[in-house]
């Protein structure tokens, strides 16, 4: 089976956003790092990354320091920065369909009834589980501060048959789940 066409889920904006934010999460406490390093150790163009640590300094994420060791470092703890915030900041909702969308919810034009599409309530659990996903995970722990992660059960209310979902395991136990996980 052939596809037509690959579309990706996330942009290129985002997804080099996220690389720069590693960067950043990999220096020492007050380090900082020139866009020029960060564009030479992912190959990010200068520009386009400059760009993109403009936004993410608006969005609260990074700050800068002007002058000869001038640099960006991170704003906020790497344990704080939840994947979910960079793609939201970057991207917008998370929500593939507007009727599922937290934040900027809309109703489908070609929808005639939300209380009762099939769509929106797969999508509502897609976008759920995403969100789970992707807010349970920061740049720290994707930076090996953390331990990988495991799989386990969908907790509370999980049904016969479900997919597991990837968790964080600080126990060192195959399979245990985080106790305050999100």
């Amino acid at each position: 089976m052939a596809y037509a066409k690959v579309c990706p889920l996330l942009s290129q904006k985002t997804r080099y956003a996220l690389k720069a934010l590693l960067e950043l999460a990999a220096l020492p406490a007050g380090a900082t790092l020139s866009s020029a390093a960060i564009s030479g150790r992912r190959t990010i163009s200068v520009k386009f990354l400059e760009a993109i640590l403009v936004e993410l300094k608006r969005g609260g994420m990074v700050r800068g320091q002007r002058g000869r060791n001038g640099g960006y470092q991170l704003a906020q703890s790497a344990e704080i920065i939840s994947f979910g915030a960079v793609v939201r900041l970057m991207e917008g909702p998370l929500a593939l369909l507007p009727c599922v969308s937290v934040t900027q919810y809309r109703r489908c034009p070609d929808c005639t009834d939300d209380r009762t599409c099939e769509l929106k309530r797969i999508f509502r659990e897609v976008r759920n589980s995403s969100a789970s996903i992707l807010d349970g995970w920061t740049l720290g722990d994707a930076h090996g501060k953390a331990s990988l992660p495991e799989l386990r059960m969908v907790a509370s209310g999980a049904k016969k048959g479900r997919r597991r979902l990837p968790s964080k395991d600080t126990s060192g136990r195959r399979g245990a789940a985080k106790e305050n996980h999100r």
